[in-house]
């Protein structure tokens, strides 16, 4: 039966772990020049409603290190977007392609993919969540603090979709999470409600301050998303007061640590000392979507147990 990854939740924590491992090895082996051509033969179609750098090279360069290809898809240049209906896109794909990634407006419009799709659905973004950015942020925060469990995360600004992904994956690995937004911008309850119930430990505050003390892990985003470009100067009075500085990273544990997904915006919600300071993760970060999502492409397009690596010995399987 096809897997497909729309959510953080869709995978359990045993596979997050295995995904973990693979991606650590996977960067290894990059880092040594060893080839790992695991999906040659594997084509993945890239279909993008909204632009992107990371989401986009990131899928692109991992295929081509895997020994597959990637096709980008711009919704301008498919049918899709002059009305064919997305089930009938979804179908046609499936006799072509190894596996779909969708980077969309609504998450709504990745679902309708993936019930009609026969092959695996990769949520590249939507509104609701943007789980391979997480999985590229656990990946950074491990390599850096090694174990998970009872690390303290505060997510500063807006409780968007990176911010929901952040907050549905403590439940997988025992991170604290602490979100601290104005209101009408913080993320809704029913997202809290669903990691609470699955063991996830989440607090929201209006004070930035209250959720950086003592944070190992500070995290933010941008205040005015695609789309949200009409708001601008309505979110720009509304998240004043949130930027993650110098002063705010004070209040954090001495030895945190500062993420950002980007694209930045220097001298709004983070400012030019902290991202591009000696406490940012920033770049690491953003390096890690590759091997993350490399190490999710293996899961979801190769049969386990069965694969070895060109000078890389016999591979790990994952359960």
């Amino acid at each position: 039966m096809k897997k497909d990854f729309l959510s953080i939740l869709d995978i359990s924590h045993n596979e997050l772990e295995a995904l973990l491992r693979e991606a650590a090895r996977l960067k290894r082996l990059r880092a040594k020049g060893t080839p790992h051509d695991i999906l040659r033969g594997k084509t993945l179609a890239m279909i993008f409603e909204k632009s992107s750098t990371r989401t986009h090279i990131s899928f692109e360069v991992g295929m081509h290190d895997l020994g597959g290809h990637a096709l980008f898809l711009s919704t301008k240049d498919l049918q899709v977007g002059r009305g064919e209906d997305v089930k009938d896109t979804a179908r046609v794909a499936s006799r072509y392609v190894s596996a779909v990634m969708v980077r969309a407006y609504r998450h709504s419009t990745i679902e309708e993919f993936a019930r009609n799709a026969t092959i695996p659905v990769i949520n590249g973004l939507s509104d609701r969540e943007h789980p391979c950015q997480l999985l590229a942020d656990i990946l950074t925060i491990r390599e850096h603090f090694g174990s998970l469990r009872d690390l303290r995360v505060a997510w500063i600004g807006d409780g968007n979709n990176v911010c929901n992904s952040l907050i549905l994956s403590s439940a997988l690995t025992g991170m604290e999470i602490s979100v601290a937004g104005p209101k009408g911008y913080l993320p809704k309850r029913s997202v809290i409600n669903r990691a609470r119930s699955l063991g996830g430990r989440i607090h929201v505050t209006a004070s930035p301050y209250a959720a950086a003390k003592d944070a190992h892990i500070i995290a933010t985003d941008t205040w005015i998303s695609m789309g949200d470009e009409a708001e601008r100067d309505q979110r720009l009075a509304a998240f004043k007061g949130y930027i993650v500085d110098e002063n705010l990273l004070a209040h954090a544990d001495p030895g945190a640590r500062v993420l950002h997904c980007l694209p930045a915006h220097r001298g709004e919600e983070i400012s030019a000392a902290v991202i591009d300071g000696k406490q940012s993760l920033v770049w690491d970060e953003a390096e890690n979507r590759l091997h993350a999502q490399k190490a999710l492409l293996i899961r979801l397009l190769s049969k386990t147990g069965e694969r070895k690596t060109k000078g890389g010995g016999q591979r790990s399987t994952s359960r």
